[in-house]
């Protein structure tokens, strides 16, 4: 019988809480969170406030701490963990002691844009300050917004406000938008999908600071052009909540370093989510991958770990899809590094293979995203797909030319 605590309750936080439930039937789990709101998906925010739905965005079911026979601690920030004395410290100076600790604090707003905090400048991060821009938005105050940044959640908030009837302009400093995602030519897909839907995209030209000016909150651009909105969002990038951490024996960086159990330097403590900054499985070079998959394949690995088990874990990846723009997109892997490119368009379906030795390292699909999976299987695995040649971006590419070749499906995961 263990006492377990968790800091947070995102993806991460409850798939461990799970987990050593599961593992350990008899001890006892505290999970502590920032949010007033039970454990929720942040992927499931925009569908949630486009169709009202609940059950996406509180995924594992609102009374998922009741069911588990935890202790759920609602709007307890943490300050500090005692790593000396086995204890996490609470903002009203409570101490919650632990025999083992994941974090998975998850991820906040990172916007290094001078004046980003201004009152006036919102952000879509978490459900707390979500849940105030769309209010302002349902109450009539928002006719025109701008979106400072223009990567994955500038562009899933972007496709939200057009759908809830705003003018939507979005401001990025590079020529083309989600650079760190999407390759050019599958980036223009998006961005023709992105218009077409009704917004206006200022690319190229970085935001230098939000400023106040008499008709309220505003964007000041490089070369002093000012634009103004009725609500202004900054959608620049997220960094991982560690801050309590500083001044502890666990080691951080960009986020809390952790080894291939996903322990962290401290004894008893594991870390799980957007806030572990864990070896990418492709270079294994140290990186936080902050999606959903990531989180969960983490956590349950994590939460085992810290219960005595002895299980390695592989390694994060690359993955993102956009299914809101009309246009079915996935992006998986990288393109750096890549010695050979292989890309077909068809109709409206767009392919592009990254290769590096004969192997795949990343893939980018718009339009068509039938055979993700296949290259997915295919990249993890390290599978050589030499003897294919060029086929292996054709749009009939999938299991049947598998089949027909020289690989089976049980060879690459099917």
């Amino acid at each position: 019988m263990t006492h377990s605590v968790i800091i947070g309750t995102g993806p991460a936080g409850i798939t461990a809480a799970e987990t050593f439930r599961r593992l350990d039937p008899t001890g006892t789990v505290t999970a502590l969170t920032l949010e007033p709101f039970p454990p929720y998906s942040p992927a499931a925010m925009a569908d949630h406030f486009l169709t009202g739905r609940t059950n996406t965005l509180y995924w594992k079911g609102p009374d998922i701490a009741e069911r588990l026979g935890i202790e759920e601690r609602r709007e307890a920030p943490v300050v500090a963990i005692d790593t000396d004395n086995g204890e996490v410290v609470l903002a009203e100076g409570t101490r919650v002691a632990y025999e083992t600790l994941v974090i998975a604090s998850g991820s906040r707003l990172h916007a290094p844009i001078e004046g980003a905090e201004l009152p006036g400048v919102l952000d879509f991060k978490s459900l707390r300050k979500a849940e105030a821009l769309v209010t302002r938005v349902r109450n009539g105050e928002v006719r025109n917004a701008l979106i400072v940044g223009h990567g994955f959640i500038g562009v899933e908030l972007a496709l939200m406000l057009t759908e809830l009837g705003v003018e939507v302009t979005i401001v990025g400093r590079r020529p083309w938008i989600m650079p760190r995602v999407l390759d050019r030519p599958t980036s223009d897909v998006a961005r023709r999908a992105l218009e077409s839907r009704g917004a206006a995209l200022r690319l190229g030209t970085p935001a230098e600071a939000f400023v106040e000016t008499p008709e309220g909150t505003a964007v000041r651009l490089a070369g002093g052009e000012i634009l103004h909105g009725d609500l202004v969002v900054a959608a620049t990038g997220v960094k991982p909540h560690v801050e309590f951490i500083y001044g502890s024996e666990i080691v951080t960086a960009w986020g809390v370093h952790v080894d291939d159990h996903l322990r962290t330097s401290a004894p008893n403590v594991y870390a799980a989510g957007d806030v572990a900054e864990a070896a990418d499985w492709l270079t294994g070079e140290r990186f936080v991958h902050a999606i959903f998959p990531n989180a969960v394949a983490q956590a349950k690995i994590a939460a085992a770990n810290a219960l005595g088990a002895d299980i390695t874990y592989d390694g994060a990846e690359s993955m993102n899809s956009l299914k809101h723009l009309g246009v079915p997109i996935v992006a998986m892997g990288t393109t750096e590094g890549a010695d050979d490119v292989l890309r077909t368009e068809h109709g409206n379906a767009l392919r592009s293979v990254y290769l590096r030795d004969g192997r795949i390292i990343g893939v980018q699909l718009a339009g068509d995203i039938a055979s993700a999976g296949v290259y997915h299987s295919l990249m993890l695995k390290r599978t050589d797909i030499r003897d294919y040649g060029t086929e292996i971006a054709a749009p009939s590419f999938g299991f049947p030319t598998i089949v027909a070749g020289a690989l089976s499906p049980s060879s690459i995961g099917a």
